[in-house]
């Protein structure tokens, strides 16, 4: 038998996971923020042509996990496995601590899927804040991926649009460049089903429009992820990027899990409601495949991935597609 060819447009996976090389803070200059954008870039040591993923943090009362300190378990195991990962912190992080009258506080929603515009408008200078990544990243391979209030951030860059409430314009911030995404206990939307509280506080997530939503995603909900602070939907309003859009969609349901999703937001964390280090290395490991799979199309890891998790004896949750 003849041994196939290594496709040249397709990075090498190792067969372990690579060292990382983590650099933070890099600040790229944004005039048109408070403050400079700040981000933690990190990579695997070894490899070329490497895939870029945005990584956009939720919210929540700690000061860093929200910020380009957070998320450890995500950052780290994907940029094991090949992907040069960027986290920027929003001007919605508490680490910055900026004046609640800033404008567009305090969530910053059109800001935040804005960064990572800025991020890609500006590669080149974050390869040389970061040296070692010279050369090596494919700038064509494009992802986001986006937890809780990052959810709603990721899908606006996937292609979700959202009416501002200070003037009734709808809002498209669609980025192109980016070709694929994972959503993570995202909001959903509906107006008519926001507690008082969100409808007076955070007006915007009513409006969410996934019916636009046309780039491949992947959405990660927990099947006792009740919202109840926010929507009296219960855990399926966390699906409904999936139920309406109408792009190409995969749903994975996670048994057990709440808004941690097991613990995705960092190590040892005491906002994880539902701590489970089989969890998250379920999340790692499938959404890793199922992004490499949309960015090189014909690549086995999302299948076999996805047949493991329904052979498992006692699986960790369930994929639908449509």
């Amino acid at each position: 038998m003849t041994a196939t060819a290594p496709r040249p447009d397709v990075p090498d996976v190792p067969a372990a996971p690579a060292p990382v090389l983590s650099v933070s803070p890099v600040a790229l200059p944004a005039p048109d923020r408070p403050v400079d954008l700040t981000i933690r870039v990190s990579a695997p040591v070894t490899g070329q042509r490497l895939p870029l993923l945005l990584l956009s943090h939720g919210q929540g009362y700690s000061h860093h996990l929200s910020s380009l300190n957070g998320y450890a378990p995500l950052a780290n195991y994907w940029a094991a496995h090949g992907f040069v990962v960027i986290q920027p912190t929003h001007l919605s992080s508490r680490s910055l601590r900026l004046a609640p009258d800033t404008p567009g506080a305090p969530m910053f929603w059109r800001s935040r899927a804005e960064d990572m515009r800025h991020v890609l408008d500006r590669l080149d200078e974050v390869t040389a804040a970061v040296p070692q990544l010279a050369g090596r990243l494919d700038p064509s391979r494009v992802a986001v991926a986006g937890h809780s209030m990052g959810g709603h951030t990721a899908s606006l860059l996937l292609g979700a649009r959202a009416t501002d409430p200070e003037d009734g314009t709808e809002i498209d911030l669609r980025e192109p460049r980016i070709t694929a995404g994972v959503l993570l206990a995202a909001p959903g939307t509906g107006s008519d089903t926001l507690t008082p509280a969100t409808a007076e506080s955070y007006p915007f997530l009513g409006t969410t429009d996934f019916t636009t939503m046309t780039t491949p995603t992947l959405v990660v909900a927990g099947d006792r992820d009740d919202p109840a602070h926010l929507s009296t939907r219960g855990p399926s309003w966390h699906t409904d990027p999936y139920t309406l859009s109408p792009g190409t969609a995969t749903l994975l349901t996670l048994f057990g899990a709440e808004h941690g999703l097991g613990g995705v937001a960092g190590y040892d964390v005491a906002e994880t409601t539902d701590e489970s280090p089989d969890r998250v290395a379920a999340v790692q490991h499938l959404t890793w495949a199922y992004l490499r799979g949309q960015l090189y199309p014909g690549d086995p890891a999302w299948p076999a991935a996805r047949d493991a998790l329904a052979a498992a004896p006692a699986p960790l949750g369930r994929i639908e597609t449509r």
